[in-house]
């Protein structure tokens, strides 16, 4: 997959209408349900633009966290907020994308992909142009007129990621969207995560069991466990697949690891 820094023409029609990224922070948080917290005195700051990638166990509560800066749990004790504002719901500006594709198996890819830009009141031909600027993007365009059901799992996740950008949020807040996909389009996916991403300025909290994955795409990756955020480590770069056996890379590879019990 190409990642020239040559702007294509889709990508100018997208990146020209993109947002700025958003800041989202936790102070002093206590995350989950009144009957069930699940992580304790949390201090995040994701920087505008960045890449988050949190690793944790499962049930250590990386989905709760998501769920918080979605607006969709409140905190239980301290703030969360975007922008220095507390995060009081839901925000248009804040998409979270789930393992499942969620798109609606009636309309197809193109329709799907005008779906939040029909909601925000665009002409219709200005959507449409959109739709199949992103679809382009993620290199979906010949399929846009088929639907969901008659395209594989990793281009129903293309569609998807074209239709949460299309709607320009500030935040995309990813809960281990490639996890059902096999190896190899796995790879693809982050690849294209990567290439999309360049130029939206869109921030993005991404929930992964995969350390490799998290290595590969975020800037800062958060390690959960035992009911706390255990650390939050910078990521060496350049961010290349053949950088793996980067003795920065491998020392904070291992520290994940441990961090996870492996």
């Amino acid at each position: 997959m190409s990642t020239s820094s040559e702007t294509r023409p889709a990508e100018a029609r997208t990146a020209a209408a993109a947002p700025r990224g958003t800041r989202l922070t936790l102070r002093g948080a206590t995350l989950g349900r009144p009957d069930a917290p699940a992580v304790a005195d949390v201090h995040l700051d994701v920087a505008p633009g960045q890449i988050l990638t949190v690793v944790g166990a499962s049930g250590c509560g990386k989905s709760t966290l998501l769920r918080t800066f979605a607006g969709l749990l409140p905190v239980l004790d301290g703030a969360v907020e975007q922008d220095g504002r507390p995060v009081t719901g839901p925000g248009a500006d804040r998409a979270l994308v789930f393992q499942e594709d969620a798109l609606l198996p009636w309309r197809t890819l193109r329709a799907n992909v005008e779906l939040p830009l029909a909601i925000q009141g665009l002409p219709r031909a200005q959507r449409r142009e959109q739709a199949e600027a992103w679809l382009e993007r993620v290199e979906l365009a010949e399929l846009a007129g088929q639907l969901p059901h008659r395209v594989s799992g990793g281009q129903r996740q293309r569609a998807q990621l074209a239709r949460v950008l299309a709607g320009r949020p500030r935040a995309v807040l990813m809960d281990e969207p490639f996890g059902a996909l096999d190896a190899q389009t796995r790879a693809g996916m982050q690849d294209l995560l990567v290439e999309v991403l360049h130029g939206t300025g869109a921030t993005v909290v991404f929930v992964t069991h995969d350390v490799d994955e998290a290595l590969f795409l975020g800037d800062r990756v958060a390690l959960l466990g035992s009911g706390r955020l255990t650390a939050v480590r910078d990521v060496p770069r350049p961010r290349e697949r053949s950088a793996h056996d980067d003795p920065a890379r491998l020392a904070l590879r291992r520290e994940v690891l441990t961090s996870l019990g492996s």
